[in-house]
């Protein structure tokens, strides 16, 4: 006897790939895909494409993530309040010298074992950098020095007032945006696994958002689109 096929739905899985790329590339809502869709003659309820974004999300995500190629040697940390269900939670966001977002993660605590949890979380992923540039948190620095593969690293703070961090800071942009159009986060697992495809997704389009002619943007454009296929027929 034959496996069932893991994914039973009524609509096809362009459809769905479609609908969760509309979530996590564009600060909308889920009543705003639902509209789009019925535009295009597609009759779904915004409750299915929650479902939709809940179950294929990570494993967008993890495909996208065994895509990327190799990122750059200079890691730039920062992190931010946020709430979750009227909680304050910690946002930790890395990202290299091109502006890519190598990881990010949703933390109870701002302390040294926050920090290193998340450094050795990076270290999982990436070869270790050569410079690591954070604000002025201590933690950092202690979470650094407990970390033996980060023993020759070149810790560099950045003196906030400077504003030296925008690399990161633009990142969070991004994250904010879309925690306003939701009106907040109301689950932690939820929150992270919709951070996680975002930080991909806005990875997948990076090109499509430099200052460049308008034929290299289409054409970055157009890869980006065909890598999203890929991974979404891999998925299928």
């Amino acid at each position: 006897m034959t496996d069932p096929k893991p994914y039973r739905h009524r609509f096809t899985m362009t459809i769905i790939q479609h609908a969760v790329w509309l979530y996590h590339r564009f600060p909308l809502s889920y009543r705003d895909v639902q509209e789009l869709l019925h535009q295009r003659g597609i009759q779904v309820s915004h409750e299915t494409i929650r479902e939709w974004c809940i179950k294929f999300g990570p494993l967008f995500a993890e495909h996208l993530r065994h895509r990327e190629p190799r990122r750059g040697s200079r890691w730039y940390l920062d992190e931010v309040c946020t709430k979750v269900d009227g909680v304050r939670h910690w946002l930790w966001r890395a990202v290299d010298e091109y502006g890519f977002v190598l990881d990010i993660l949703l933390q109870r605590h701002r302390d040294t074992e926050a920090a290193k949890t998340f450094l050795i979380r990076l270290l999982g992923e990436y070869n270790v950098p050569e410079v690591i540039h954070t604000d002025q948190l201590q933690s950092y620095g202690a979470a650094i020095r407990q970390v033996p593969s980060l023993a020759d690293v070149d810790h560099q703070e950045v003196i906030s007032k400077a504003r030296c961090n925008n690399i990161v800071e633009q990142e969070h942009r991004s994250t904010r945006r879309q925690e306003r159009n939701q009106q907040g986060f109301r689950r932690r697992k939820r929150a992270q696994e919709f951070l996680s495809l975002h930080a991909r997704i806005t990875n997948l389009h990076h090109h499509s958002r430099t200052s460049v002619c308008a034929v290299v943007r289409t054409s970055n454009q157009k890869r980006a689109f065909q890598t999203w296929s890929t991974v979404a027929a891999g998925v299928a």
